[in-house]
C-alpha cells in the first residue's frame, strides 16, 4: 500500500511538472489578453468545477460539505485566489517578467517559516538546506534576467508571494482540521474569483470578457485545463505532506520548463542555466526523501490565529 507521505510527495512533484509544461505551452500562443480578464475567467471556471466535485464527495449532504468554518474557506479564496494575484499583475507592470518570477519562487521561504510558527512543522536542516540549495540555483539560472536595480513593483509582487504562503497555511490548517482538498480548491478559486470580478466591475473592465475572440477562448481553454490539474494536484498532495515540503518541492519547475524549451521549442542551454539545475536537482533530491512531521502531538490543537 502507498504511503500518505509518498502520495503526497508525487502528487506535488506534478504539481511541479505541470507548472513547468504550463510555461513553455504558454509560449505557443502569442495573444495578447487582459491578465486580470484572464486570470478571473478560468478561476471561476475552475471553481465551479470543484464546487459540484466537493458536493458529489460529499453524497450532496451539506453537513459533510464544509467542516471547516466559512470564514476560512472564504480567506482562502480572497488572500490567494484574488488580493495576491491583483498584487502580483500590478507589480509586474513595475518591474520585469525575471525579478517577479524569482521573487515568487521565495514562497518556501515564507511558507516553511509560517508552517513552522502556526502548523507546527518541524522543519529540519536538512530541509532548509535544499531549500536554500534550490533557490540558489533558481538564481544562478535566472542571474541574468533578475538584475540588481530596485524595482517600484518589487514589493507587490513580494507581498503577493507573502499572501500566498499565508493562504497556503490556512488551506493546510483547515485539512488538518479534516476538509477535504476538494472544498478547499474550490473556495481558493470561486472566491477569488468573485474579488477579481468585483474589481474589473469597480474599474469598468466587464467588457473585456464579453469581447474575448475565438483565439482568446482557445487560449484561455487550454490553460484553465492546465491551472485545473496544478490545483487538483496541490492541494491534494498538501492535505498529506507538510506545506515547507511541498512548497519547495515546486522549485523544480524551473528545470521542467528549461528542459521542455530545449527539446520543443529548440532553446539553447547556458552554462549557468545547467549548473543551476543541477543545484535544483540535488536540493530535489534530498526534499522528496524528508518525512513530514510536526513539532506537537496529532490530537493537540492547532493555534486558531491564522486559520
Amino acid at each position: 500500500m502507498v504511503s500518505n507521505e509518498m502520495k503526497g510527495t508525487v502528487l506535488v512533484i506534478l504539481t511541479a511538472i505541470i507548472s513547468g509544461v504550463s510555461i513553455v505551452v504558454n509560449r505557443f500562443f502569442v495573444v495578447s489578453v487582459n491578465p486580470v480578464a484572464f486570470t478571473t475567467m478560468r478561476a471561476l471556471f475552475i471553481g465551479l468545477i470543484f464546487f459540484f466535485v466537493s458536493l458529489y464527495k460529499s453524497k450532496f449532504k451539506k453537513r459533510d460539505f464544509k467542516k471547516a468554518s466559512w470564514k476560512h474557506l472564504i480567506a482562502i479564496g480572497v488572500i490567494g485566489g484574488g488580493i495576491a494575484f491583483l498584487l502580483f499583475f500590478t507589480g509586474l507592470k513595475s518591474t520585469t517578467s525575471g525579478r517577479a518570477a524569482f521573487l515568487h519562487k521565495t514562497l518556501p521561504l515564507f511558507s516553511t517559516f509560517l508552517a513552522f510558527v502556526f502548523l507546527k512543522e518541524r522543519v529540519t536542516k536538512r530541509l532548509f538546506a535544499a531549500m536554500v540549495l534550490m533557490l540558489l540555483g533558481i538564481f544562478v539560472m535566472e542571474s541574468g534576467s533578475i538584475g540588481y536595480e530596485m524595482k517600484a513593483g518589487d514589493l507587490l509582487v513580494l507581498t503577493a508571494t507573502v499572501l500566498w504562503a499565508v493562504e497556503n497555511t490556512i488551506a493546510k490548517n483547515v485539512m488538518l482540521h479534516n476538509e477535504t482538498n476538494w472544498v478547499v480548491t474550490f473556495s481558493r478559486m470561486f472566491f477569488g474569483s468573485l474579488v477579481l470580478l468585483s474589481m474589473m466591475f469597480m474599474l469598468g473592465k466587464t467588457h473585456l470578457l464579453m469581447s474575448l475572440t475565438y483565439q482568446q477562448l482557445i487560449y484561455i481553454g487550454v490553460s484553465t485545463l492546465f491551472l485545473a490539474g496544478y490545483v487538483l494536484t496541490w492541494y491534494w498532495g498538501l492535505r498529506f505532506i507538510n506545506l515547507s515540503k511541498a512548497s519547495t518541492i515546486l522549485l523544480m519547475s524551473p528545470v521542467i520548463s528549461l528542459t521542455l524549451g530545449y527539446y520543443w521549442l529548440g532553446e539553447s542551454l547556458v552554462f549557468f542555466q545547467m549548473i543551476g539545475s543541477l543545484f535544483i536537482l540535488i536540493g530535489a533530491y534530498l526534499v522528496v526523501q524528508i518525512k513530514s512531521e510536526r513539532k506537537v502531538m496529532a490530537d493537540e490543537m492547532l493555534p486558531n490565529s491564522l486559520a
